[in-house]
């Protein structure tokens, strides 16, 4: 017996064999409000477990063919590893499914980035449209139209070709036999395998395309579909830099721990929608972080470097973030933070998420710190944060900001006018906060460090008051006059 997809009378589907709904079938009651994925998505864990056998299966037989392992003690260790390899699965499996949960929760914010990573596959690898029931150009106009974004199993046919595409490009290049990126290989592998044979993982014929599979995962997952496609479309960026980026980041601000403790395993006291909305939050922190490093750090990252040089501080440093931020920008996350708490977050974790985005400052701390150090005025970090902060709501940035953040999506050009502009302002804040440290003594009072700044740009400061007050009085500010306050903010600085 047939039936359409809008007359399922259930709420989920999963599918346990393959074509069990044809594609057309599953949009169908996915917008009827329906939930599911794919089959290859359903089945995914299938699929992974065939290629642990088979991975680990070369492994084994190499070792058998050189004399190191029996037959018999073979097939007793394959026996042995497996409650092990499930676990590696389903910890696959569960990430991948996490992952478009979250990408069906802002799937109508999407669509554009969507669209575009739709075309550049169909252009590059072939991606065939009608074979994979995607939308065409006009089909995502009126999704975007509509406030409508991609459904579940078209989240998931995108989801599986981006990562398909960035794997092949991954192992074109040397990243998987980077040290950094080469020593992930053993996690891949049961413990036993790991204890064991060390040497046989690390030889491993296939470790390269294991290497890059594992990375490209991870990244997809943690950083969203389209994450390497936008800093490709935005820096240039190719799928190499784009995971030392993402290594990066997530080593420098702990982002899988804190992504960990949000979901707990499926034992999260927090509902599944304010776990969504908390990584959604901890993404931005991710994309700004991640083009501040491709933009401002010597290329290609040096993965142990960066973090070694940034972790200590930013992590110390985010401990204190209530105590740095100030008025309007304090405010705005205490409140947050009592909201997390209120759906069931831990006081620790609910002050470590409300300040996600105002930790991206953090990396210009440091940068800050280490530039007052080669003037010969050497600054604890803690100081530099409270005058950046300070600054920070003194001018209105955040208002600013979070302005920008209200503009229109739109094409690709409009994302790179938005981009731009954030950009411009945080560096007006960068660079007024240095103007600030060389105008003020070491161990000034933040205060009068500031007046002392305004003292010393008088002039400057009375052709931008207009433009900041503007800020200050706004509930929302359009493209032109954010252009005028950026231009005034970046005049202000010498």
């Amino acid at each position: 017996m047939r039936a359409d997809g809008r007359e399922l009378r259930v709420t989920v589907v999963g599918e346990g064999g393959n074509l069990g709904l044809t594609q057309r079938g599953r949009i169908e009651f996915a917008r009827a409000g329906g939930r599911l994925n794919t089959d290859a998505i359903d089945n995914s864990a299938g699929v992974d477990c065939s290629d642990h056998e088979v991975n680990i299966k070369i492994l084994l037989d190499g070792l058998v063919a050189s004399g190191m392992l029996a037959h018999e003690a073979r097939n007793a260790l394959l026996a042995e590893m497996t409650d092990e390899v499930a676990g590696l699965v389903l910890a696959d499996n569960g990430s991948q499914n996490a992952a478009l949960g979250v990408a069906r929760a802002h799937a109508p914010a999407m669509v554009p980035p969507h669209m575009r990573l739709t075309a550049e596959l169909e252009e590059r690898t072939g991606l065939d449209r009608r074979l994979e029931v995607l939308p065409d150009a006009a089909g995502f106009a009126a999704l975007e139209a509509g406030g409508r974004g991609l459904t579940g199993p078209e989240l998931a046919t995108l989801l599986a070709h981006a990562k398909l595409d960035l794997t092949a490009r991954v192992i074109e290049t040397g990243l998987p036999d980077v040290p950094s990126f080469a020593g992930r290989l053993p996690e891949y592998f049961p413990r036993q395998l790991r204890e064991r044979y060390p040497a046989a993982i690390a030889a491993h014929p296939l470790r390269r395309e294991i290497v890059a599979t594992q990375l490209v995962n991870e990244m997809v997952d943690g950083g969203g579909i389209t994450y390497a496609f936008r800093l490709g479309e935005e820096l240039s960026a190719a799928p190499d830099d784009a995971l030392r980026a993402y290594a990066v980041t997530t080593a420098v601000f702990e982002l899988p721990a804190l992504w960990r403790r949000v979901r707990g395993d499926g034992r999260s006291a927090v509902s599944t929608v304010t776990a969504d909305a908390v990584i959604l939050e901890s993404r931005r922190l991710l994309d700004r972080a991640s083009r501040w490093f491709l933009m401002n750090r010597p290329q290609p990252l040096a993965v142990g470097a960066e973090v070694a040089r940034f972790a200590g501080t930013v992590r110390a440093l985010r401990e204190r973030l209530p105590e740095l931020l100030r008025g309007k920008e304090r405010a705005t996350v205490g409140r947050h933070a009592d909201e997390l708490i209120a759906a069931g977050m831990s006081v620790a974790d609910a002050a470590v998420c409300a300040g996600l985005v105002y930790d991206y400052g953090l990396l210009d701390v440091v940068e800050l710190t280490e530039i007052a150090e080669r003037d010969r005025e050497p600054r604890e970090p803690g100081e530099v944060a409270q005058l950046y902060y300070a600054l920070s709501e003194h001018l209105g940035i955040d208002a600013a900001l979070t302005s920008v953040s209200l503009l229109e999506r739109g094409d690709r050009w409009h994302a790179q006018a938005r981009l731009a502009l954030r950009d411009d302002l945080y560096a007006s804040l960068r660079a007024i906060t240095l103007d600030a440290l060389r105008e003020a003594p070491p161990g000034a009072d933040v205060d009068e460090a500031i007046a002392m700044w305004e003292r010393a740009n008088a002039s400057r400061l009375l052709r931008a008051r207009a433009a900041l007050q503007e800020v200050g009085t706004s509930q929302r500010l359009d493209l032109a006059t954010l252009s005028v306050v950026s231009r005034q903010l970046r005049g202000l600085a010498r």
